[in-house]
C-alpha cells in the first residue's frame, strides 16, 4: 500500500522544521499561502505550504493552515508557547546554577522552555568544587552540561573556577553581576540603579541594609515577584540562558 503523507493543521506555537532549509522554527502566522516560522532567536522566515514540505518530530507532513487561527501565545521568556503536550522524561543533560535564588528565577521566565525541552536545572550551593562535580558528572554527547555562574568577569573567583573546566561537552556561561539578585533590573524597585556595596561587604547583607530590609530572607521573595519575563532582567543574563538552554537540549 502506498504510504500517504499527513496532513496536518499548523497550529500557532507547532514546532516544525523545514524540509529543504533545515530551518526549524514555531508557527508564528500565515500570509499569502505561506507559513510563518519563529526560531528561538526570534528570526522569522516564510515557506510556502506547499505538499510534504516539512517535518514533525522527523516525520514528513503537510502543513495546511487551520479552519480556525488561534491567537499566538507567548512565554515569559518570549518565546511562543507550543500546543499542550505528555510530560516528557527528563535529558540525561542538566543546566547547573550556583544557588537556588538562580534557579527560581529561571524557573519563573524560562520554566515553560525547559519543560518543552525536557531539561532539569540544578542548584550547586557554591561552586567552589566545580571541577570535582563536573567529573563526576561524567558528562558525555548525550550528557551535556550547562553551567550558569554568576559574576564571571576576568580576574573573579568564578573565572578562575571555570578556567579548571576543560569538556566539549561543558558549556560554561555568566553574567557580569555578583549576585543574581543584581541581574533583575532595579527598575523593578523602583530604583534608579542598584546600591553600591563596597567591597569586602557581603554584597547581599549590603544591598539590604542600604534599601532598609531588616531581614535579608524577606528580600528575595518581593524582588521575585516584580519578575514577571525577560524584560524584566538583564540582557546578559538572558543571552546566558537561551545558551545554555540550547547547548543542553541539543546533544552532539
Amino acid at each position: 500500500m502506498r504510504y500517504k503523507i499527513p496532513v496536518i493543521e499548523a497550529e500557532m506555537g507547532l514546532v516544525v522544521e523545514c524540509a529543504e532549509s533545515g530551518f526549524c522554527g514555531a508557527v508564528a502566522g500565515f500570509e499569502q499561502g505561506a507559513v510563518t516560522l519563529e526560531d528561538r532567536f526570534g528570526k522569522l522566515r516564510h515557506f510556502p505550504l506547499t505538499p510534504a514540505a516539512f517535518l514533525l518530530d522527523g516525520q514528513v507532513v503537510t502543513l495546511v493552515k487551520p479552519v480556525v487561527t488561534r491567537q499566538l501565545q507567548r512565554t515569559a521568556s518570549g518565546s511562543i508557547a507550543a500546543p499542550s503536550s505528555r510530560a516528557q522524561v527528563a535529558k540525561a543533560s542538566r543546566i547547573w546554577v550556583e544557588g537556588i535564588h538562580d534557579a527560581e528565577l529561571i524557573e519563573k521566565i524560562w520554566g515553560h522552555d525547559l519543560r518543552a525541552e525536557a531539561i532539569v536545572v540544578q542548584p550547586l550551593h557554591g561552586a567552589d568544587e566545580l571541577r570535582e562535580a563536573v567529573l563526576a558528572f561524567d558528562p558525555g554527547p548525550d550528557r551535556r552540561l550547562g553551567i550558569l555562574l554568576d559574576h564571571l568577569v576576568a580576574g573573579t573567583k568564578e573565572a578562575r573556577l571555570a578556567s579548571t573546566v576543560d569538556s566539549e561537552h561543558v558549556l560554561i556561561a555568566g553574567h557580569p553581576y555578583v549576585d543574581v539578585w543584581q541581574a533583575v533590573k532595579p527598575a523593578r524597585l523602583g530604583l534608579r540603579e542598584w546600591p553600591v556595596i563596597p567591597r569586602g561587604r557581603p554584597w547581599k547583607e549590603g544591598i539590604c541594609a542600604a534599601l532598609g530590609v531588616a531581614d535579608p530572607r524577606e528580600f528575595w521573595p518581593r524582588l521575585l515577584s516584580r519578575v514577571d519575563s525577560y524584560h524584566d532582567v538583564e540582557t546578559p543574563l538572558v543571552n546566558s540562558v537561551e545558551r545554555l538552554i540550547d547547548f543542553a537540549a541539543s546533544p552532539q
